[in-house]
């Protein structure tokens, strides 16, 4: 659970990189028919979603603050920020847009067309499901050889500082 939303924060991350990361005066501006496809392609690769928790997040978090400065404003403090999220609710359109735009600024037309078509594949439809669990099972592999090597170069270390007198 931890390594999904771990893989789907560094996804949320370079999507980020690709919304914010790059100076607008130097992109083409995509057209309405690519940014509709680069939808599409979020939405069928399970992208879509990815900043949803942005707007919670951060009302969880100040929400956090002040109540630390003042456990008795509670009650008022949910009243208020859930009239918030309801206020800040249509910002998720707007989120999604800029990524569809983000996206479609670096694929021409037909490039998102056949990305689309290849998402809605069955090899596409097997890929979107397969990937988490394979960026999941690769995680636990990785870890698994980090956690192998550290103790090796930990052994290694101490047997070069041993060799020059030192006892660790």
């Amino acid at each position: 659970m931890i390594v999904r939303y771990f893989s789907r924060a560094i996804c949320a991350a370079a999507i980020a990189c690709l919304v914010w990361g790059q100076d607008a005066r130097a992109q083409q501006q995509p057209s309405a028919a690519q940014t509709a496809l680069a939808m599409e392609l979020l939405q069928l690769k399970g992208s879509l979603n990815a900043f949803d928790p942005m707007i919670d997040g951060a009302i969880e978090y100040h929400k956090g603050i002040l109540l630390q400065t003042n456990p008795m404003m509670s009650k008022d403090l949910n009243d208020v920020t859930t009239r918030i999220r309801a206020e800040m609710a249509p910002r998720k359109t707007e989120i999604q847009t800029e990524m569809a735009r983000a996206y479609a600024s670096q694929f021409t037309e037909q490039e998102l067309k056949d990305a689309v078509a290849f998402y809605k594949s069955p090899l596409g439809k097997k890929l979107t499901i397969g990937e988490p669990k394979a960026l999941d099972d690769m995680t636990k592999r990785v870890n698994a050889l980090a956690e192998k090597y550290s103790t090796e170069v930990l052994t290694k270390i101490r047997a070069g500082m041993k060799a020059k007198g030192h006892n660790l």
